[in-house]
């Protein structure tokens, strides 16, 4: 036996009404397509559902002891689907960010106030965490959108770039004018700096170390606004991409981006592999690329 929703339905609503005519003009069907449900129905289950007379069509006593299971079937699948429905608009109207501390508190917040002024219906809910958190987070379903600069993608996850970030110098001193300054200058500098296991950390490593300064002895700090507030303070000069460029200038601080060579980054955004992309989401990696640029200099 292998009813169908369509057998179901043709069945309760002839059992309403009692006629196969207005039965099937209500539920938008011929009257013959409407029969040949019902036919097939019956013959399914191997017994009669209606006795039909010219004037009147009734349910038999088989009909009758089926009619309330069908009706409790079709009425808990309507309820069913119209919550997954309700959950389904919410959640194309909600989009959870993971981003970095520094990404979150610096970057975001311009993009978020432009956003909302475009998309006012969707709600957005922003998670800072370390990159491994927020890696976590997208992995887990906890976040649809994980920002930040991801050199490898992880398993499961999906990675687009979404703009490009430069090295610059940040040393103490009166803010100005971002500059530039070669990679040289650094050479007789108090570097303080990133752990050495960090990522972006490697990467810089490596251009010191083509200045002779890939042994330095240097004083770490875990995170990026630690790092500026103690260039701030004179305990060094540091490199940082210029997506600090806007926590930069609330401390009294100059920057210059790094050239001869000038190294790029690139700033990705992570999904869940094969998650559906809502609408909110494409509209909100739009106003993210659109934003990048004018916050990177």
């Amino acid at each position: 036996m292998n009813l169908s929703t369509r057998q179901l339905r043709a069945f309760l609503q002839v059992a309403r009404v009692g006629n196969f005519t207005r039965a099937a003009e209500q539920t938008h069907i011929t009257q013959a397509g409407l029969s040949i449900l019902i036919r097939e129905m019956e013959k399914q289950l191997g017994c009669r559902l209606f006795d039909r007379t010219t004037r009147v069509v009734s349910l038999t006593p088989a009909g009758r002891r089926l009619l309330p299971v069908v009706e409790r079937m079709v009425t808990d699948l309507d309820d069913v689907a119209a919550e997954l429905s309700a959950e389904g608009d919410a959640a194309r109207q909600t989009l959870r960010i993971a981003a970095t501390p520094l990404v979150s508190s610096n970057l975001l917040p311009q993009v978020f106030a432009s956003f909302r002024l475009a998309h006012p219906q969707v709600s957005l809910r922003l998670f800072d965490a370390d990159l491994r958190d927020v890696e976590a987070m997208v992995a887990a379903g906890e976040a649809d959108v994980g920002l930040g600069f991801f050199f490898k993608a992880a398993p499961g996850l999906a990675r687009e770039p979404v703009g490009r970030f430069h090295l610059m110098r940040v040393e103490a001193g009166e803010p100005q004018a971002v500059g530039t300054a070669p990679w040289s200058a650094l050479r007789g500098t108090e570097l303080v700096g990133l752990p050495p296991g960090n990522p972006i950390q490697k990467v810089i490593d490596q251009h010191l170390a083509a200045i002779g300064r890939a042994d330095a002895q240097r004083t770490v700090f875990n995170f990026f606004g630690t790092l500026i507030s103690m260039v701030e303070a004179g305990f060094g000069t540091a490199v940082m991409p210029t997506f600090a460029l806007a926590a930069c200038r609330r401390h009294r601080v100059r920057t210059d981006v790094l050239i001869k060579p000038k190294v790029g980054l690139d700033f990705y955004r992570i999904t869940k592999r094969g998650a559906y992309e809502t609408e909110a989401m494409q509209a909100f990696v739009a106003t993210l690329e659109k934003a990048l640029p004018e916050l990177s200099r």
